[in-house]
């Protein structure tokens, strides 16, 4: 409990975490307020209120329908933040599990499960959702599925090699040596040793899960048409784009922001949870004396 609260204090200590922190919070906070409140209808059309400028009725303005892009987007947050959290802990499961295959297992598996992740990872994650999508229909499901094994693929690659590592080291021997199985040498001492690396995986997972939503359903293949979605907002808004460029703002800056707050969270906690980092000293500079 001392350690995730240091690791905590670590964070928002730098600058980088504590924007991070700030805006996810932001995210989180306007997703579960927009399951109750609004400040407009995000659905509701006013043809005669069409490309309203940013003002105290309209918070970002409308769109060709009368859409309050505001409500819009909060809505369409709750969306993102169901993704990012499905897609994550599926790539995270995906990926342990295929890690774990591919280094506590008999030389042929690990050898089998080797080369599948190699085949795996030259798919991208788009073109999988892409093809998962015209077989099975554009979802959010088929997005988070999608992201998931393919992000999935990445963390069993990543975690494969620091398992792999870890199981070189004395303290693991010695507990192998003392009869502890393969699953509580995993509990014990391999997840808490690759778990900077795991956080950063993830919140890469979170963040490309993010993206592959907001691809897809700018293409059309991702939420539904009654399902609020930044991808959807920005498509519906980029037709304009030469006669009302300030729209697309909104929607690409809630995308871009949040995508790199989940990068910046990821390599803040890893440089914060890394023992290594939080114990190095600086040198000290000699004294000059004259």
């Amino acid at each position: 409990m001392s350690g995730g609260r240091g690791t905590l204090a670590g964070v928002l200590r730098r600058p980088a975490g504590a924007a991070a922190v700030a805006w996810l919070g932001l995210v989180a906070a306007c997703a579960l307020v927009s399951r109750v409140w609004t400040p407009l209808d995000p659905f509701t059309t006013d043809p005669y209120s069409a490309w309203a400028p940013p003002s105290a009725a309209h918070w970002a303005g409308t769109d060709a329908v009368g859409r309050d892009i505001a409500s819009y987007l909060m809505a369409a947050t709750g969306t993102t933040v169901v993704v990012a959290v499905s897609a994550g802990l599926v790539a995270l499961v995906v990926g342990l599990g295929l890690a774990a295959l591919g280094s506590l297992t008999a030389r042929w598996v690990r050898d089998s499960v080797a080369v599948l992740i190699d085949v795996l990872v030259a798919f991208p994650t788009l073109l999988v959702a892409m093809a998962l999508a015209a077989a099975f229909g554009g979802s959010l499901a088929v997005v988070v599925v999608a992201a998931g094994v393919g992000y999935g693929v990445t963390i069993a690659r990543v975690s494969r090699a620091e398992i792999r590592r870890v199981l070189r080291e004395d303290y693991v021997t010695a507990a192998r040596a003392a009869g502890l199985g393969q699953l509580a040498v995993l509990r014990r001492h391999l997840l808490p040793n690759i778990a900077p690396v795991l956080v950063v995986q993830l919140s890469l997972a979170m963040a490309t899960s993010i993206l592959a939503e907001a691809g897809l359903s700018f293409l059309g293949y991702g939420a539904s048409a009654e399902t609020a979605s930044w991808g959807r907002l920005l498509s519906d808004l980029q037709r304009y784009l030469g006669v009302h460029p300030w729209t697309v703002v909104w929607p690409g800056l809630a995308i871009t922001l949040t995508v790199l707050a989940l990068n910046l969270l990821g390599d803040v906690i890893r440089d914060a949870a890394d023992p290594r980092l939080r114990t190095r000293t600086p040198v000290p500079t000699p004294e000059v004396t004259s």
